[in-house]
């Protein structure tokens, strides 16, 4: 019995230190989540990650928030405000990338998630994929669309240019307008041409120029180089700058191999710097020799005028009229005489006419005039108080007073007798 209360004894005491090895383990949330993102910040850092992109979501803050996965699992990941402003294609679901970054846990879920400090699609490269993307999304709203083309002057007077001062590209233009035609005024714009903020200050440089009301065509170009050297003229700034210009715009970007966004929305594509100076302005002796065709153009066109002319004279000098002008004068001085004569009978005719009608009813007219009747021993006689004419003996009363009226003179006369 003794042997059974010490092994029971030994027993509660190994469970006593193991009890307490095991409080000397106990970790909070906080601390174990803490331990956690510690062990897999040291040893997941600074790795890469294939996978697709899907669950893009950009709130105002700036950051990127998404999920990496393959067919068997995924993977949150974020992108912070200051990493996403440098990444030059747009993070799309569906796009298949690499990231590259570090692994870290997010404390208040609990969630390990990537921390991405660069990606880049996968087959084809971060630059390549945001022109593309670029390209569609302007192609749609119909940048690139020939109706809001503007025509390049034939001979303009002044040139805006808008590039880097010390480039070569400039020197280019300079010596082909030179050569071809010196009588044109130039406005140099300089600007960067890349690395940051060259795209900014390209944008400006154009709606500055539009400012000038007599500039009649600007250059906007570079020499050649990488896709990075020509980045700035594939930014959608610069093409909308381009797009909006009132003044029409020759694009002269790189080499002919190079084609950039600006090259699309451009009023015209040249294919070097060089090819911009040869479209801006024509070569002075091909348009004296122009002129000079012009001018026998216009002289034979004269003789030619003056030829028609002179055969059209000498068809009127020879015609019948011409000949015998003085037999068609008297013929229609004749047919004039017997218009006359006509006239003159048919106006006698109208006027005796109206005269006898006008004779009717002047007769009318007099034999219903009231003196015409006096005239023949009528009289007329009226009441005197109210002049109104009587015309029977009843309308009288003994002592009315009545007037008679003869054809020269009247008389008053007082009622004595009525008969009748």
């Amino acid at each position: 019995m003794f042997d059974t209360f010490s092994n029971i004894k030994e027993d509660q005491d190994i469970q006593q230190v193991l009890l307490k090895e095991k409080i000397e383990k106990l970790f909070t949330v906080s601390e174990i989540t803490r331990k956690i993102r510690t062990s897999l910040e040291h040893d997941f850092s600074n790795i890469s990650i294939l996978g697709e992109i899907s669950n893009v979501r950009k709130p105002s803050s700036g950051h990127v928030y998404l999920t990496l996965k393959d067919k068997n699992a995924q993977i949150q990941a974020v992108v912070f405000r200051n990493v996403a402003s440098k990444i030059k294609f747009e993070l799309k679901d569906g796009i298949e990338a690499i990231s590259f970054g570090s692994i870290t846990v997010y404390e208040p879920r609990g969630q390990y998630q990537l921390i991405i400090d660069e990606i880049e699609p996968k087959g084809i490269g971060a630059l390549q994929l945001a022109f593309q993307q670029l390209k569609e999304k302007l192609e749609k709203e119909g940048l690139f669309g020939h109706s809001h083309k503007k025509p390049i002057p034939f001979i303009p007077q002044k040139i805006g240019i808008v590039t880097s001062p010390t480039g070569a590209a400039i020197k280019d233009i300079l010596n082909i307008i030179d050569r071809r035609f010196t009588n044109v005024e130039i406005i140099l714009y300089p600007v960067k041409v890349q690395g940051e903020g060259a795209a900014e200050e390209i944008a400006e440089a154009i709606e500055e120029l539009n400012k000038f009301l007599d500039i009649d065509i600007i250059i906007v170009g570079r020499g050649g180089g990488s896709l990075e050297d020509l980045w700035a003229f594939n930014e959608e700034i610069v093409a909308r700058s381009i797009y909006n210009s009132k003044i029409p715009i020759i694009s002269a970007v790189g080499h002919e191999i190079d084609i950039t966004i600006a090259d699309l929305v451009a009023d015209r594509r040249a294919l070097t710097p060089s090819e911009a100076g040869e479209l801006v302005v024509p070569r002075k002796d091909l348009l004296h020799d122009m002129l000079e065709k012009f001018k026998i153009r216009l002289f034979q066109s004269l003789l030619n005028k003056l030829k028609l002319s002179k055969d059209k004279l000498a068809r009127i000098e020879n015609s019948y009229a011409m000949r015998q002008p003085f037999d068609r004068l008297r013929r229609w001085q004749q047919r004039m005489d017997e218009f006359t004569q006509r006239l003159k009978l048919n106006m006698t005719h109208v006027i005796n006419t109206e005269h006898e009608k006008l004779s009717g009813i002047a007769g009318k007219l007099e034999s219903l005039n009231p003196l015409s009747v006096l005239k023949r021993g009528y009289t007329i006689t009226t009441r005197l108080k109210n002049n109104k004419s009587l015309r029977e003996v009843k309308d009288l009363n003994r002592g009315d007073k009545i007037k008679t009226n003869f054809f020269k003179g009247s008389v008053v006369s007082t009622i004595l007798s009525i008969e009748g």
